[in-house]
């Protein structure tokens, strides 16, 4: 509506004016060269206005000629990048769908129109890499170091490609150059953190911490700090135990419920005649997670101490986390080297319906210190070799003897105190117990056994457990069709051209007559 106001207000001022100069006439007289123009001021502001008017037009025709070629090569790079936008987007397209053969035909249209971008670098690796093309896929990644905008990127396909081809060197390169040019990378930075712990470095594995602290909670990062720090600690053990003691020290204060922290942590401070410190570690570790080394550590603290006392001190410890089957185990442990036959018997009654192996072999030991009846200790060395297992360390399905920092897949800190996974969700028949019988002569004969079934074979160290067959039919998961393929998830190992289940299921060609006759059904 104001437009419209305007545009009447205009019209009027432009009439009036019109008007005012036609009531007021007058003559413009140009004497020029012999010739004389005469005519009156009205018509010759209207022949100037279209003098004015023609001079502005062929202007801009001149202009426009001027700069037409111009114009055309803007027009072409224009046409070109539109192209290469095209081809970028329909072979990002085609890696999601997994089409390889259109994928690479697209990357390669989108080098001839859009050499300079970014995301035509992209494609061309991820093509290749789908296509099996290694070596080109790495020339395109080597390219993207040259530009800054894609120099992480193209250090993040470097190092998929060295772990790909198992080349620990190249990607431990790749990782800390990425680490390096940017510390908030959490991949670049843990990389580099998994490298050094897998080859021992734990110096250089606590400076990589340090490089990703601010991208880690600070729970988790006290945590990989202390077991780092323990690590160490193990590492100088013969060499500098000063500097061995004050690591551990420090990964106690970090993570007090680390068992081999505040194990190691109570040896260097009893050596050194901390006893009291000692003691505090280990008990505030126990009551956090009961653990048979705390418990022995503990029992321990003083060299020289009769079995009396150990005895005294172990019951200290477990009376600050009653009825643990570990507290069990230790006092019963205590109780036998203290030659307290009753008081191990009684600690381990309530384990003894369901025993676990270390149960039924703490049992055998006390039969054989108690009575000497060999029928007995077999008879429960049997009933060891079908109970349950006991926990242990655990990690990627491999049990260890002792903790151990890293685990055989590389992995920080996943050594976890727990029943191996073989033996989870697994029941094993056990002899039913009954009251204490007298003890039996070394010549009576030892009571038969008969399993049920073959009894389990002990978990060896460093050697995953025998893999178990499922009991019904796992479903599958289906998968989840990315949209286009991380560097990290580049794709098979090697494409092929077609897809054969895709080419069965396809519908048959259809010719020119038949979609004629599709048209009137």
């Amino acid at each position: 509506m104001t437009r419209v106001v305007f545009f009447l207000i205009a019209v009027a001022l432009i009439a009036a004016g019109v008007a005012w100069v036609a009531d007021r006439p007058g003559d413009i007289a140009i004497a020029w060269m012999g010739y004389r123009i005469e005519t009156s001021v009205l018509v010759a502001a209207v022949a100037l206005l279209l003098l004015i008017a023609a001079a502005i037009f062929l202007w801009s025709i001149a202009r426009g000629l001027w700069r037409t070629p111009g114009h055309i090569s803007v027009f072409m790079r224009h046409r070109r990048a539109l192209r290469g936008h095209q081809a970028i987007t329909r072979g990002l397209i085609a890696i999601g769908a997994g089409n390889h053969r259109l994928a690479r035909k697209s990357a390669e249209e989108a080098a001839r129109h859009a050499p300079d971008e970014p995301l035509t670098l992209l494609l061309n690796a991820q093509s290749a890499q789908m296509a099996g093309d290694r070596a080109t896929a790495e020339n395109s990644f080597r390219a993207m170091l040259r530009r800054e905008e894609t120099k992480l990127l193209g250090l993040r396909g470097l190092f998929v490609e060295a772990q790909r081809r198992k080349d620990a060197p190249a990607a431990l390169r790749a990782a800390e150059e990425a680490a390096k040019a940017e510390p908030s990378l959490s991949w670049a930075s843990q990389a580099v953190l998994d490298f050094r712990s897998a080859a021992r470095d734990w110096r250089g594995a606590l400076d990589a911490l340090e490089r990703m602290k601010n991208s880690l909670e600070k729970k988790i990062y006290r945590r990989r700090r202390a077991v780092l720090l323990t690590a160490h600690a193990q590492a100088l053990h013969e060499t500098d135990r000063d500097a061995s003691r004050a690591a551990v020290l420090e990964a106690v204060k970090l993570a007090p419920d680390l068992v081999p922290a505040a194990v190691l942590a109570g040896r260097r401070l009893a050596e050194a005649g901390e006893m009291r410190k000692a003691g505090k570690i280990l008990s505030a570790a126990w009551t956090a997670n009961p653990h048979p080394e705390i418990a022995e550590t503990y029992a321990n603290l003083r060299f020289g101490d009769s079995a009396r006392e150990r005895l005294a001190r172990v019951k200290r410890l477990v009376e600050k986390v009653p009825g643990h089957v570990e507290g069990a185990l230790a006092l019963a442990r205590a109780a036998l080297e203290a030659r307290d036959f009753s008081a191990a018997r009684a600690t381990l009654a309530p384990y003894l319906a369901a025993p676990t192996r270390r149960v039924a072999t703490l049992m055998a030991d006390i039969e054989h210190a108690e009575h000497g009846a060999e029928g007995r200790v077999r008879e429960w060395m049997a009933r060891a070799m079908r109970a349950a297992a006991d926990p242990t360390w655990t990690a990627d399905g491999v049990v260890s003897d002792r903790w151990l920092p890293v685990s055989p897949n590389g992995q920080l800190d996943a050594f976890e105190w727990k029943k191996p996974l073989a033996e989870i969700g697994v029941s094993h028949p056990v002899i039913q117990a009954s009251a204490p019988e007298p003890a039996a002569s070394a010549a009576e004969p030892a009571p038969e056994v008969k399993p049920t079934e073959p009894p389990p074979a002990p978990a060896v160290e460093s050697k995953p457990p025998a893999p178990q067959a499922p009991s019904a039919p796992i479903k599958p998961v289906e998968a989840v069709i990315p949209l286009v393929h991380a560097p990290d998830d580049p794709g098979p190992e090697s494409g092929a051209e077609s897809d054969p289940v895709a080419e069965a299921n396809a519908p048959p060609p259809r010719d020119a007559w038949q979609r004629i006759r599709q048209l009137f059904r």
